[in-house]
């Protein structure tokens, strides 16, 4: 087991805490058909609003493009798994819906908890950084194979409030909203360039290279890669 010393522990969602069909088959396919009813029915919503000008505006379209163009230009995006904001915005408030109701539950891999709670339990301070919106986050954690853990983090962020995943300011950007210093954050992630970017701002990284994801047998160079989270330990300096 690798040991490692941190203040904050910051981890990606998909193929880190959960597999990845949880979001491109389980999720996705729950938000699709329901976008365009959404955009419809909270149409005044401002959240809404906002979301559907940037679509407009990034996708090509006309100020006055309908739902119809609208979802078009949402669907193609995620069969290319592009994280682009506005998107994960409705796909959020939809997936925070569905957990709500009772019609989703986040699988975990299962040392995922074990391994929080450790770490939570002794005094680190938990974080998530995903492309998936704050509101989805909280939702997704509200509701998992292990119960609701939402408890156990004390910060959310995303590409809105940080900004893109692979780009070393937006994990400044984090440390600074931490208050942390960035060599006292370590952050876990199935996605080398992700880690790249972490470890540009000076945090330490772990790259999760789980069996039968798509980053199994990625290249994680200079980064510690373990298959597990029981595989590294992190205590406080």
């Amino acid at each position: 087991m690798t040991a490692l010393t941190a203040r904050w522990v910051v981890v990606d969602i998909e193929g880190t805490l959960t597999p990845t069909s949880q979001v491109h088959v389980v999720l996705y396919d729950y938000a699709r058909p329901r976008l365009g009813p959404w955009i419809t029915s909270h149409a005044s919503d401002p959240v809404v609003v906002e979301a559907v000008s940037q679509i407009r505006s990034l996708g090509g379209l006309s100020s006055s493009a309908g739902v119809d163009e609208i979802v078009a230009v949402l669907h193609g995006w995620m069969d290319a798994d592009q994280k682009i904001a506005p998107l994960k915005t409705l796909q959020g408030l939809i997936w925070q819906r569905g957990y709500a109701e009772g019609d989703l539950v986040t699988e975990l891999f299962p040392d995922v908890v074990p391994a929080l709670r450790a770490w939570h339990d002794k005094g680190l301070d938990l974080a998530v950084f995903s492309s998936g919106s704050v509101a989805g986050q909280v939702a997704a954690f509200s509701r998992t194979s292990e119960g609701d853990i939402t408890s156990l983090f004390s910060s959310h962020f995303d590409t809105v409030n940080a900004g893109p995943k692979r780009e070393a300011p937006s994990y400044r950007a984090i440390a600074s909203a931490l208050g942390a210093p960035a060599a006292e954050i370590v952050f876990f992630s199935d996605v080398p360039a992700e880690l790249d970017a972490a470890v540009a701002d000076g945090w330490q990284t772990v790259g999760l290279a789980r069996p039968g994801e798509p980053f199994a047998d990625a290249d994680f160079g200079t980064h510690l890669a373990v298959k597990s989270f029981a595989e590294v330990s992190v205590d406080l300096p």
